[in-house]
């Protein structure tokens, strides 16, 4: 039921304030036209759902989602695997250009929309339900994200549009150049001048800090900051702008104990400890000495070897992480020793999550 904006009472005089009268309308039996969900067709053959707002709780938000296929046509389709084809017109807008790579959870290609004329990023997540919940998720922080930059000032990705066809979910976002990480591989094996000069790296650092202020301003922790994450979008100009939400949460949220990437993965999170906004700055700092000496400041052979890198610059873990964390008895001794099971079926080498 709907809740009134006034707090506690039932005086409010409001539309939507409580009365016996209106109580007893919200329980009275609907007609098929106020159940049934409402359907339109656009011009591409897409069969569009339309929630009535009117009988979705305050509480709840509603995601629409274009479910996009050829007219007379089921949407199953005999691979789980989407065709990737140069110059293929995708859902009858979007047309297959280049492909820009591959993720754990989906692919990208660069494609045209033949509607505006532009140049977009085409994400294609893979047909798995826990990678399709995941872009939901997605979906719905880059919408939130996006609402509160109007302007586009904070250096964060933006979404498009978002539709499913042939069995798989599609993210139209803005298309950016090579991220960090491909990019300083291309530039250190090319054998051209250096491109992440100290004054480079410190506008990147600006940036980036600038996206992530906005992000924690929202009670958002990323969650997932890593070279590969943070894309180019003007060389000349050192433009950067953060990508990949699917793995943030709200502050709020129950917070999962497997998050980042292991090379910038916090302390706090391998250890098993409370966590907060703070892990995407230690996730930051590891990254902008990578861009500085073009290597990974943590290695990730396993847990207890990052552990013992991360001690040998940074000092021994404070001796209260070690109490209190629920892993750190993983890779540390009762007096605060770090060791490595090396039996493979103990599987000491990946404690506190791969």
């Amino acid at each position: 039921g709907s809740e009134s904006s006034g707090g506690g009472g039932g005086s409010g005089t409001g539309s939507d304030a409580y009365t016996p009268e209106a109580g007893a309308r919200s329980r009275a039996p609907r007609t098929s036209e106020q159940v049934l969900p409402r359907y339109s067709i656009d011009e591409a053959g897409a069969i569009l759902y339309h929630y009535d707002p009117a009988y979705i709780d305050r509480k709840y938000e509603v995601i629409p989602l274009q479910v996009i296929h050829r007219r007379h046509r089921t949407g199953f389709e005999e691979t789980k695997d989407f065709p990737i084809r140069m110059n293929d017109l995708i859902a009858g807008r979007y047309q297959v250009m280049d492909f820009l790579g591959s993720a754990a959870f989906s692919r990208a290609v660069q494609a045209l929309d033949v509607r505006t004329n532009t140049l977009v990023c085409l994400k294609i997540v893979k047909n798995n339900k826990d990678y399709f919940d995941q872009s939901l998720d997605e979906i719905k922080l880059l919408k939130f994200v996006n609402s509160h930059d109007p302007l586009d000032e904070h250096g964060v990705v933006r979404l498009y549009d978002y539709f499913y066809y042939k069995e798989h979910l599609f993210l139209v976002c803005e298309l950016l150049r090579a991220n960090l990480y491909e990019f300083q591989k291309y530039n250190r094996e090319s054998g051209e001048e250096l491109y992440f000069t100290n004054a480079r790296i410190q506008k990147i650092a600006r940036s980036v800090l600038r996206s992530i202020a906005f992000l924690h301003s929202l009670d958002l922790i990323h969650s997932d900051l890593k070279p590969e994450n943070i894309l180019i979008k003007s060389y000349s100009r050192c433009e950067v702008k953060v990508i990949d939400l699917g793995s943030s949460c709200f502050i709020t949220d129950q917070l999962s104990s497997y998050v980042q990437s292991r090379s910038y993965r916090a302390p706090e999170v391998i250890l098993g400890l409370p966590y907060d906004h703070k892990i995407d700055i230690w996730s930051l700092g590891c990254i902008l000495a990578e861009l500085s000496s073009g290597y990974v400041l943590f290695q990730n052979d396993s847990v207890a070897t990052l552990l013992a890198r991360v001690e040998g610059i940074l000092g021994a873990v404070p001796e209260w992480m070690l109490r209190k964390g629920r892993y750190a008895g993983r890779c540390y001794t009762h007096s605060g020793r770090l060791y490595e099971r090396t039996s493979p079926a103990s599987g000491g080498a990946s404690g506190g999550g791969a």
